[in-house]
């Protein structure tokens, strides 16, 4: 077929190796057909030209239906051609029949993932492994993108503030994504208001010691000393628990969010929180 790496013959005993676990690292395109199968003579040609084309963003396995019956009746095929799509060992999308061609392309087009998914999927590892700058330079890119993209918005979001830069981390929630992803995005607010509030050249009045002291958290936020910044403001509530009416705690909490459960600090300073609270 020219690209056995992109086209394949699949059979029963294959499918599980050359279909789901493939489908863990890249999609597969499941052409179910059959020889007798008119439509099929020409879906089938067109399959394996777009997958040529794709230059392996996509892997196009062959299922000859009549000769591998226990498949097609696992996977419920009432019909030839059927065409299935995998992820991660399941089917994400599906059609019957022979379809036009712009169709076909727009099928394919939203199964393999786009630029912005590969931008996100780049940021993300970034975040996971603490480059905030490439990670911040990556989730920008896929909301540029994609502005809709609230998982690009959240990534770029919580890269901003692993920089301390507060008041963009700020803006950008002003300006969230419509989605799922908007509800973590909030709880991070409390720590971008907390940060931009002593960013700029001039830093804010201090008007006691305990402002003094939670503005100076603040400022070890931004430098990233995250520890001592923790210490800073759990003192400024153990001198004030209700301190700005409960904006010291709802800091920590945003932390908390930003970092993880798994993270050491979390389980560390969230034990202490409550110590200090109750």
């Amino acid at each position: 077929m020219g690209h056995p790496e992109y086209i394949i013959e699949v059979t029963e005993a294959t499918f599980e190796e050359a279909v789901l676990v493939c489908s863990q690292s890249v999609p597969v395109v499941v052409d179910f057909w059959a020889p007798w199968c008119v439509p099929c003579r020409t879906l089938g040609p067109l399959l394996e030209r777009l997958a040529q084309a794709g230059g392996g963003a996509f892997r196009l396995a062959k299922v000859n239906a009549d000769e591998n019956p226990n498949l097609a009746a696992q996977y419920s095929v009432r019909g030839l051609p059927t065409v299935k799509a995998f992820r991660e060992g399941r089917v994400v999308a599906e059609f019957t029949g022979l379809i036009p061609e712009p169709k076909v392309r727009e099928f394919l087009r939203k199964l393999a993932p786009t630029p912005a998914d590969q931008a996100l999927s780049e940021g993300l590892s970034f975040l996971a492994t603490r480059h905030w700058a490439q990670a911040e330079a990556a989730c920008r890119t896929a909301l540029e993108l994609e502005p809709a993209n609230g998982a690009a918005g959240l990534g770029l979001l919580q890269a901003l503030l692993r920089q301390g830069r507060g008041c963009e981390a700020a803006d950008l929630l002003d300006n969230f994504p419509r989605g799922d992803e908007i509800v973590a995005a909030e709880k991070l607010r409390p720590l971008a208001e907390f940060l931009c509030e002593v960013e700029g050249a001039d830093p804010p009045l201090e008007d006691s010691d305990q402002t003094a002291l939670y503005h100076q958290a603040a400022r070890l936020f931004a430098r990233g000393q995250w520890e001592a910044a923790l210490d800073g403001v759990l003192e400024v509530l153990r001198q004030d628990r209700r301190y700005r009416r409960g904006e010291a705690r709802q800091v920590l909490l945003a932390v908390f969010e930003l970092f993880g459960e798994a993270d050491p600090l979390t389980r560390q300073y969230r034990t202490e929180l409550a110590s200090v609270l109750f």
